[in-house]
């Protein structure tokens, strides 16, 4: 059995240059967390479920699990603040399988998928302003497979922001904070001239006027029925779960800061605090662009209508509910800025997880389950081998599939992990009561259970709705056990 090398001692952290502060790590979280999902995937959902009520229950549903799982990871951040957070508490609650199919998952979909989804996303909107740029350009067709301009841009964004982040900690913390500081702005504003500018009174009124009756009548709903034909409410909500990808997918990557750990001052207090900052922050904001949407656009709407309020939020133009109402505001710039505060945002959310990725690769390095080089540190203190490690994989992903493929993969395979490490707090409570714990959640153990219970209902859901994308996700974790035991075994013949 190997025997942990990157663990709870610090001596597996050696070289790692404290720099982040509580500012830094809010700024890591809520930026890992904001893309481009908040403008966009509320398209989607009102399609699927046809009424206000179900847009914002969907946002209010994972904003709860999101805050939830950030608490119960505070506490175990808090008792282990070392590089590779996430794989160390599952390393230390399960064993180092468990931590090795953490990180192979994370290596393979959850990590780089979201990396080359949320770039591509960034080329996207540069393809407003450039169409040359963006991804509806193709360069090369060959038929199945296609190269478009997008998908280049895409690359050069990953390159440029690894180039970055092996400079050092503070060159990628000083890209963190400026775009952060910068899409949480936008988002904001945002917010207030949907409230003040573009709002009607006519609109809201009509959109709250039936809050939930509207999912019989959608395609979603109809196809889910024929699945389960037992009334109404049970289909109902097996469609909510479903959208709910959409909405969980734009509250991710919280976990990444503690990844970090061994980079921040007083990380038994800065990473709890800056998980429970930086989602509380994160959740409300979104909860308030819905709102937002919802005073300035129809719910419904017609189809390829002419303007952005015939449309509404169900049929924005390519689903961007955001630059719909920007464009109701200022017809003839509101596209143009949306398309900018998108692109400010979705270079941050990339820079936030290719600067936290590298540090879990670290960790398995360390543990012999990963390339020796990836366990090394650059003469700027950071594992630029791991940084370009995911960088490749990242570029190699941005040429498969869509961006709504790559979300379906994330979103089981992250959702399985973050409901099996608040199990493992459970456990940990239970087999180590003394352990020092700085922080301790809150409604021990209601709380915690409630997540699990949710993951569970959200998980077994996406197995029925989207079969298509969760159970691939689900055989590329199991296929880390073989690959565990390779790397396994290639370590013991190192050290023999």
């Amino acid at each position: 059995m190997i025997q942990p090398k990157a663990d709870i001692s610090p001596k597996g952290d050696a070289g790692f240059q404290r720099q982040l502060g509580l500012f830094d790590c809010t700024m890591l979280v809520a930026g890992a967390m904001i893309g481009s999902g908040i403008f966009i995937v509320s398209a989607e959902i009102a399609r699927d479920t046809g009424g206000a009520g179900w847009l914002l229950a969907v946002w209010i549903v994972a904003g709860l699990m999101t805050i939830l799982g950030a608490l119960c990871y505070a506490e175990l951040a808090a008792m282990m603040p070392h590089a590779g957070g996430q794989y160390v508490f599952l390393r230390e609650a399960y064993g180092p399988l468990w931590g090795f199919l953490y990180g192979w998952t994370l290596f393979l979909v959850i990590q780089t998928g979201t990396i080359a989804a949320v770039a591509v996303a960034f080329a996207k909107f540069l393809g407003v302003l450039v169409p040359e740029l963006g991804e509806k350009f193709i360069l090369l067709d060959l038929g199945a497979f296609k190269i478009s301009s997008g998908q280049i841009v895409a690359v050069l964004v990953i390159l440029l922001l690894t180039f970055i982040n092996s400079r050092g900690i503070n060159a990628g913390r000083l890209v963190q904070n400026v775009f952060t500081v910068a899409k949480t702005s936008a988002l904001i504003l945002l917010i207030l001239l949907g409230f003040f500018v573009a709002s009607k009174s006519e609109i809201w009124q009509g959109n709250v006027a039936d809050l939930w009756s509207g999912i019989e009548h959608t395609e979603k709903f109809q196809a889910v029925h024929d699945l389960v034909p037992v009334g109404t409410l049970l289909p109902a909500l097996m469609v909510m779960g479903g959208v709910m990808v959409g909405a969980l997918f734009s509250s991710d990557a919280w976990n990444n800061v503690t990844f970090a750990a061994s980079e921040v001052k007083n990380p038994s207090r800065t990473v709890p605090l800056s998980l429970a900052l930086g989602t509380g922050v994160v959740i409300l904001l979104y909860i308030l662009a819905n709102v937002a949407y919802l005073a300035a656009l129809p719910l419904e709407g017609v189809k390829d209508a002419a303007t952005p309020l015939a449309r509404g939020i169900a049929h924005a133009k390519d689903d961007r509910v955001g630059t719909a109402v920007m464009e109701v505001i200022a017809p003839r710039w509101g596209v143009a800025a949306m398309a900018v505060a998108i692109m400010i945002s979705t270079f941050g959310c990339v820079n936030g997880l290719i600067l936290a990725g590298a540090r879990l690769y670290y960790a398995m390095a360390k543990d012999g389950l990963l390339f020796q080089a990836v366990g090394r540190l650059n003469s700027k203190g950071v594992p630029a081998a791991g940084l370009w490690l995911q960088a490749g994989w990242a570029i190699l992903l941005t040429f498969t599939g869509t961006y709504g493929q790559l979300l379906d993969y994330v979103i089981f395979a992250a959702l399985l992990f973050y409901m099996l490490t608040v199990i493992g707090l459970i456990l940990l409570r239970v087999r180590q009561p003394k352990r020092e714990r700085p922080f301790r959640v809150i409604g021990y153990p209601v709380l915690p259970a409630l997540y699990i219970l949710l993951c569970v209902m959200v998980m077994l859901d996406l197995l029925i709705v989207k079969p298509l994308y969760t159970w691939p996700g689900l055989l590329i974790v199991l296929a880390g056990i073989p690959a565990y035991f390779f790397w396994r075994r290639g370590s013991s013949q190192v050290q023999q």
